[in-house]
């Protein structure tokens, strides 16, 4: 029997974390699970009121995203609409309506676009005990981690800064084969302090270093990521399911992280 615990703050909804206890943001994920008799989940903790916890605001050349903020959300906000994009790749309208911020954070193998990239956007986390902490960070430690997401800080990029790509089978709206967001500052026509992220890449969205490090200093054109793009293999390590092999995925993310970094297909 799965028992529900609603509270009124996000500090009491982790206190009452636990084994076998799932907190409830938009349910896309964990409802479906517990449809289907997921038996790792007995325990659900809400919040009366997650509107507390929707909003998008700016903060100089950051925004911050509420938690339990959706897509919807996103897609309605024109101060983020270089996330329009994310946020139209993940599901459908339904979907779109319930899927939270948090909950992307925290969405398994294949899920995660939007992590994917606010990972590329330097994202840091404000969480429910007032700390904060690299998104990066928590993807490493997340199956342990007891505190909850209070909101998402990420930059705003300049221009076409930022680029995004998702790859499905089931159009058009599938599950990742990969998904690929880039941060692509530059400076005098050079790329200065590049961030690469992956999804669908490993069981969490990845940076990828070796590539970033290729980057540096390089021109957008095809002799200028020719480095970067032989670089790929050195940062993924991609799972097999039942969507493609980790040898398929290896051996496409240089030819979608090619059209990716010259504007070919970018979404």
């Amino acid at each position: 029997m799965v028992t529900i615990t609603t509270v009124e703050t996000l500090q009491e909804a982790a206190a009452n974390g636990g084994q076998g206890t799932a907190f409830l943001g938009g349910g896309t994920l964990l409802m479906r699970g517990v449809n289907y008799g997921d038996q790792d989940v007995s325990h659900i903790v809400r919040l009366r009121q997650p509107q507390c916890l929707a909003g998008v605001s700016l903060e100089g050349e950051r925004v911050r995203l509420g938690a339990c903020a959706t897509m919807a959300t996103i897609l309605r906000s024109t101060d983020v609409a270089f996330l329009h994009a994310v946020a139209r790749a993940v599901g459908g309208p339904a979907i779109r309506n319930m899927a939270t911020v948090g909950g992307n954070v925290y969405a398994p193998h294949p899920y995660g676009d939007l992590a994917v990239a606010l990972l590329a956007l330097d994202a840091k986390l404000r969480m429910s005990d007032g700390s904060e902490m690299e998104l990066e960070r928590l993807l490493a430690t997340r199956d342990t981690e007891t505190r909850l997401i209070e909101s998402v800080s990420a930059v705003r990029p300049s221009g076409d800064d930022f680029r995004f790509l998702k790859v499905t089978r089931v159009k058009p709206r599938g599950a990742s084969v990969l998904s690929i967001a880039a941060w692509l500052p530059r400076r005098a026509g050079r790329i200065s302090g590049a961030r690469i992220a992956f999804g669908a890449m490993a069981p969490t969205p990845v940076r990828a270093p070796t590539v970033e490090a290729a980057l540096e200093g390089a021109s957008l054109d095809q002799n200028g990521i020719d480095r970067a793009l032989q670089s790929v293999a050195n940062d993924l390590n991609p799972p097999d399911d039942s969507l493609a092999s980790g040898w398929y995925r290896m051996e496409v993310a240089p030819v979608h992280l090619k059209r990716l970094l010259l504007g070919q297909g970018t979404r």
